[in-house]
């Protein structure tokens, strides 16, 4: 599998740092190690896998550790997007006591939260057996954690949606009532006045109706969004689309429906549960 660095993103950085002034406060300092563990002594920890799981997150709980204590040394035993096992030692962190146990829940906090994220979304491609069909994530991420998460879908094998309000149209139906209420006309006019406005970015709108489809496809938007269509009018509307746009679908997906939802012929299906809803994974961090 091959992922993108997270590093590459300048806000992974400054967000590890928020995240250890957060729990070490102004005074920089873990009373607790500090006053029980002495300066001197030096250990050697695994992080290990409680449950099976899809990993992510294994990179920047090194980070974690290294920016407590540079002089931590921290191998890394599996590398992101890697199914792991129940008992899977992920990584091995070797130096100062103090600074493993001072680092130990931040990194566990990242970790934990990613490997959820990806080990859903591994569960919803797995469940919707179509390697033909996207599975894309949405914007319903935690706040200040996008980064990670939408990186994390990276690791359970599906596909980033767009990533903010910045970087692509996507016309819904709040922004087609304002539209209407305005100007009196429908889904084609506002596509077109979008394009307009930002002819270099991906215009895509949300339909709810064959009906309103047709009239978004007549001034070729580059993705429509079919929300919560059943299959037979999925089908019916992917048919419309060919040659014309992408399609997604979206609403009310879940591991019972996406199934069937991925053998009508859509490009791709949005699931809002892969982040919004994913449980953490169980790691843990041992003193050996």
């Amino acid at each position: 599998m091959q992922l993108p660095d997270i590093f590459e993103n300048p806000q992974v950085m400054e967000l590890i740092k928020l995240s250890l002034v957060e729990d070490l406060g102004e005074a920089n300092v873990d009373v607790t190690s500090d006053a029980l563990v002495p300066s001197e002594e030096v250990a050697e920890a695994h992080m290990v896998a409680r449950e099976a799981c899809r990993l992510a997150g294994i990179t920047v709980a090194a980070e974690v550790f290294r920016q407590v204590n540079p002089e931590l040394e921290c191998t890394v035993c599996v590398p992101d997007g890697s199914a792991v096992e129940q008992g899977t030692t992920v990584l091995v962190i070797k130096g100062s006591a103090q600074s493993i146990l001072t680092a130990e829940r931040t990194a566990l906090n990242f970790i934990q939260r990613m490997s959820g994220v990806a080990t859903v979304t591994a569960e919803y491609v797995k469940t919707a057996a179509n390697p033909d069909v996207m599975l894309l994530d949405t914007r319903k991420t935690t706040p200040a954690l996008r980064p990670f998460e939408k990186y994390s879908v990276l690791c359970g094998g599906g596909t980033n949606h767009r990533y903010g309000l910045f970087d692509a149209v996507l016309i819904k139906d709040n922004h087609l009532a304002s539209w209407a209420k305005k100007h009196g006309t429908g889904v084609g006019e506002a596509v077109a006045a979008a394009r307009a406005k930002y002819p270099g970015l991906k215009i895509e709108v949300e339909v709810d109706t064959v009906d309103q489809l047709k009239e978004a496809l007549t001034t070729q938007p580059d993705w429509v969004l079919l929300d919560n269509m059943p299959p037979p009018i999925l089908r019916e509307c992917v048919a419309l689309c060919k040659g014309v746009c992408k399609t997604e679908a979206s609403g009310g997906v879940n591991l019972g429906t996406i199934h069937a939802i991925a053998q009508t012929g859509v490009d791709a299906i949005s699931v809002g549960a892969l982040t919004h809803s994913a449980p953490s994974i169980d790691l843990a961090l041992d003193f050996v």
